[in-house]
């Protein structure tokens, strides 16, 4: 299963405010920007950036990274196989469709099949 792409997740109160930062440290315009639920999320370089109010991040804050696969179904067989829990998903979202999965040792990433306008968009092969 190879992974496509990893965000390391970047918790903010407002998405414009830390935008120019993160565009300057990376050299990077945003790729990908949209609404989810009540945060406004962008990529740029490899960090995605999610803004919103402290309630409305606080579901999310406990998740490491996001990886983009070409499939959900290879981290849900293994995910399976080795004992870890599914939190949430699989769910479509607006640029495909995620999966929340705590591994056995804890660490708990978001995976994402990109839809192929978004993989394109968002640059992802």
């Amino acid at each position: 299963m190879p992974t496509l792409a990893t965000y390391a997740r970047v918790y903010v109160e407002d998405l414009d405010t830390a935008l120019p930062t993160f565009v300057r440290l990376t050299g990077e315009q945003p790729k990908l920007r949209f609404t989810y639920r009540d945060l406004e999320l962008a990529t740029v370089g490899g960090y995605l950036i999610l803004g919103g109010s402290e309630a409305a991040l606080a579901p999310y804050r406990g998740t490491h990274a996001t990886a983009i696969v070409a499939s959900l179904d290879e981290p849900l067989r293994i995910t399976e196989e080795h004992g870890g829990e599914i939190l949430d998903g699989p769910n479509d979202v607006p640029t495909g469709r995620n999966m929340t999965v705590r591994h056995p040792a804890g660490a708990t990433i978001e995976y994402v099949e990109f839809a192929p306008e978004t993989r394109s968009a968002a640059g992802v092969r």
